[in-house]
């Protein structure tokens, strides 16, 4: 299938899953997910793939096992490309619109390699800079601690980097009438491209 845009019934779709998130409601329009929603993101992330690499397409059902929250569909369909392990660039559509990041998610190890690199003023420095640069059209987003990390002292340059225990960068695109063209595709390949150095600096930081 070759991406074309994602049609407006596919945030519509969504629209109503927010207000009845249920297995009725899901086998009733199980026909609209599958070609409204689920089409157009493979396709999507299968343009993507030879410049990216591979795509991974996320499952629509909540793992409720361990949630208060028992309602059984994610209310948006999403999918990423993995470059390392928990590093990577990732999108989803919803009911309000299209969604477009890249960056860190995973904790763990990965989190003292990170601070580890930060410490360096020179490879600190750089991931400053690409940071920087990325705020003024993306938010900055991460798990972080409230507090700074043991160890550190307050007046650490990088503190506000040092806090974070995942960190990557996203946009959010309403669903204005070029979503519904192939435009969208070349917005997600530019957004991708623009946070390349971003997820090129947590690849080699981070492996």
């Amino acid at each position: 299938m070759v991406f074309s845009g994602i049609p407006d019934e596919a945030f519509m779709f969504y629209e109503g899953l927010e207000v009845d998130n249920s297995k009725s409601y899901w086998n009733a329009n199980k026909q609209v997910y599958d070609t409204m929603v689920k089409a157009p993101v493979a396709a999507m992330l299968d343009e993507l793939a030879d410049e990216f690499g591979t795509p991974h397409l996320f499952r629509p059902y909540r793992d409720v096992r361990f949630s208060k929250d028992k309602t059984p569909y994610k209310d948006h369909q999403g999918g990423y490309i993995q470059i390392l392990d928990g590093v990577g660039y990732y999108l989803h559509i919803g009911a309000d619109g299209l969604y477009v990041a890249g960056g860190w998610w995973s904790q763990g190890e990965m989190t003292n390699r990170f601070r580890a690199a930060l410490e360096d003023d020179v490879i600190g420095s750089e991931l400053e800079k690409i940071v920087d640069g990325l705020r003024s059209d993306f938010r900055i987003s991460g798990d972080r601690l409230k507090t700074r990390p043991r160890g550190v002292p307050e007046d650490h340059p990088r503190l506000d980097l040092l806090r974070h225990k995942s960190l990557y960068a996203a946009r959010q695109y309403e669903p204005e009438p070029w979503v519904h063209t192939p435009e969208a595709l070349d917005r997600v390949r530019q957004t991708w491209r623009t946070l390349t150095p971003l997820v090129d600096w947590l690849r080699v930081r981070l492996s």
